[in-house]
């Protein structure tokens, strides 16, 4: 998977359907372990609720990792719906665990599947979506006379300085886009950009505006 979008950070919606409460966390997560470990804790903050729905999606290895569950609701009402959402919005790296207290009224095949719908849907509203793009971690050492310039030549190729060391020269990790590294070493190699060295360090998903 090329690119992907997820959210910044974890959000909470509610909504509440015939006097059921429908309880929405939607949380950003790495792995699937991650994902099982924040269903436990769901679970043990709202105790006395029956039903705990989930769905996630996440990328391990390459490749996509998705799981739902209707939690004791009728099959097909909760869980699958919420994951088929998730797909349509290439949403990864998401978990949303939906808890309700149930109202004493029966809302119906259909009536479960708009409810937990909806409380994923207005989750996602309430987040701020964040772009994930294949790219790489380098590290680079620069002189500090030629730091400012460099500072400037990275806000203008969408390359992000993520942390820098003032050693004998400045050592800076930066991330790019896989498509933008060719350009960068070549930039590197014809002295449009004035470095000490460059040490690749690792692949990995870098976060792109939308």
């Amino acid at each position: 998977m090329k690119e992907f979008i997820t959210i910044e950070e974890n959000v909470e919606a509610e909504i509440v359907e015939k006097r059921s409460k429908f309880i929405g966390n939607l949380f950003y997560i790495e792995s699937s372990e991650e994902a099982e470990k924040k269903i436990k804790d769901i679970k043990k903050k709202y105790f006395d609720a029956k039903h705990h729905c989930i769905a996630y999606r996440t990328i391990e290895n390459g490749q996509i990792i998705e799981k739902s569950s209707d939690d004791g609701e009728p099959s097909g009402t909760a869980g699958a719906p919420m994951l088929n959402i998730l797909q349509k919005n290439n949403l990864v790296n998401i978990l949303i665990v939906v808890t309700r207290y149930f109202g004493g009224i029966l809302l119906g095949t259909g009536g479960l599947v708009r409810a937990y719908s909806n409380t994923l849907l207005k989750a996602i509203e309430n987040s701020k979506k964040i772009k994930k793009c294949k790219g790489e971690e380098l590290e680079v050492g620069i002189a500090y006379s030629e730091f400012e310039t460099f500072k400037h030549y990275c806000k203008n190729n969408a390359i992000e300085i993520t942390n820098k060391e003032y050693m004998e020269n400045i050592i800076c990790k930066i991330e790019l886009e896989e498509k933008a590294k060719e350009k960068f070493i070549k930039d590197f190699e014809i002295k449009n950009i004035n470095l000490i060295y460059i040490k690749e360090l690792y692949k990995k998903y870098i976060t792109k505006s939308i």
